[in-house]
């Protein structure tokens, strides 16, 4: 499996300004935009850590997700949410041949936590031998900063402070958060229900 983001954050979701107010930092001066690039940098990397530890997308995205087999013959969980639309569904053999599933044997099931894939008819169409399927989707809360929820648009801003402010420590473990940031994230992570199973 290989989950890969067609479209990154676009810079104007970003909300440097604000990430500015949160550090108190100084307004007024003539380079009051010199660290802007640092900013926006620790801002995607809370983004992302945050994602990783959610399975949510924050800010709307497109993704391409390659499967090599159907998890299930009728449904397929799909990697992150929230989901709001299925781009598309190909199957492509190991010659690398293209076919396009048609939009009306499938539907996208929203969920928060888990979103679904669903097949209109019995079964999805079998993925060829030594091939794989390809689904498209638009992944996230939507497309700027003021569509996430309060709770994890503070986690975001509380990480990355705790990005710039340590960004010389290199001591601590791997992995390691803020208590505050964990607790703002908790009600957003995938509960596993067993082994292996999402």
């Amino acid at each position: 499996m290989m989950l890969v983001e067609v479209t990154t954050v676009p810079q104007t979701a970003l909300p440097v300004l604000h990430f500015k107010e949160h550090l108190r930092l100084g307004t007024g001066f003539a380079d009051d935009g010199l660290q802007d690039g640092v900013l926006e940098g620790f801002l995607r990397a809370a983004l992302a850590a945050i994602e990783g530890r959610t399975g949510k997308v924050l800010i709307e995205r497109e993704f391409s997700w390659t499967i090599p087999a159907w998890r299930g013959l009728d449904r397929q969980v799909l990697p992150v949410a929230p989901v709001s639309a299925i781009a598309g569904v190909v199957l492509v053999d190991a010659m690398g041949s293209e076919v396009v599933v048609d939009p009306a044997g499938w539907r996208l099931q929203p969920d928060m936590q888990r979103p679904l894939l669903v097949a209109m008819g019995a079964v999805f169409p079998s993925v060829p031998s030594n091939g794989l399927a390809r689904i498209g989707f638009l992944a996230g809360f939507g497309p700027d900063w003021s569509d996430l929820p309060p709770d994890l648009a503070q986690a975001v801003l509380m990480l990355a402070a705790h990005y710039y402010e340590y960004r010389q420590d290199t001591a601590l473990g791997a992995g390691c958060m803020p208590f505050g940031v964990t607790a703002l994230i908790e009600r957003f992570r995938m509960v596993r229900l067993s082994a292996g199973v999402a």
